[in-house]
């Protein structure tokens, strides 16, 4: 079994993500002792953003020498993330969606042919399979119930975009309120840490 590790936050040690992201690796490890697990921090190892030069070279043309490296990383990305069984990511509301460093990352595994593709019948999922486990901190309070469900473009997107690639059966881990105060951090994280170590193994 393979396992995928993803943060994305910017805090370090400060981050609630980052925290419940750990707590659901140290799940995991402990019920699969031989577990194979790869980490990438998407702060401390940022890919760019997509240009018009990455688009061409996608579509064909020939790539400038200096984009090489990043065509490299982009690979080795969608390589890792194609090989994985199981997918843990740490995701931070900021501004109300994703870091843009986890959007960057989307960005190289959203791959026409590899993850998708389009026939007759519209887009097709083809990283169907996986498992995947998110771990999502939001300063207030999103729920379909409160008012302000329509900025909650967190949970929302990653939903959309992983079901996109076939992936439809995602695992919410949530810590809400993280900004509200710290009693209500340390409730939020409490309740996530909790729900990381009563994750069913398989």
């Amino acid at each position: 079994m393979k396992l995928l590790h993803i943060d994305s936050s910017v805090l370090g040690p400060h981050s609630v993500s980052r925290q419940v992201s750990a707590a659901i690796v140290d799940r995991l490890r402990q019920a699969t002792p031989l577990l194979d697990i790869v980490y990438r921090d998407l702060t401390q190892t940022p890919l760019a953003h997509l240009s018009g030069s990455h688009l061409a070279a996608a579509q064909g043309a020939p790539a400038p020498a200096e984009l090489a490296p990043d065509l490299a990383a982009s690979a080795a990305v969608l390589d890792e993330f194609l090989a994985a069984d199981i997918v843990v990511i740490g995701a931070p509301m900021y501004n109300f969606t994703i870091p843009s460093q986890l959007k960057a990352w989307i960005d190289r595994i959203l791959v026409a042919g590899k993850t998708f593709k389009y026939d007759a019948n519209g887009p097709q999922g083809l990283a169907g399979g996986k498992r995947v486990i998110v771990a999502i901190s939001r300063g207030g309070f999103y729920g379909a119930e409160t008012p302000s469900a329509a900025g909650e473009h967190l949970e929302t997107y990653l939903r959309w975009v992983f079901g996109f690639i076939g992936i439809t059966s995602l695992e919410f881990i949530p810590a809400d309120g993280i900004q509200v105060g710290a009693e209500h951090r340390e409730r939020a994280l409490a309740g996530a840490l909790q729900a990381a170590t009563s994750l069913h193994a398989a």
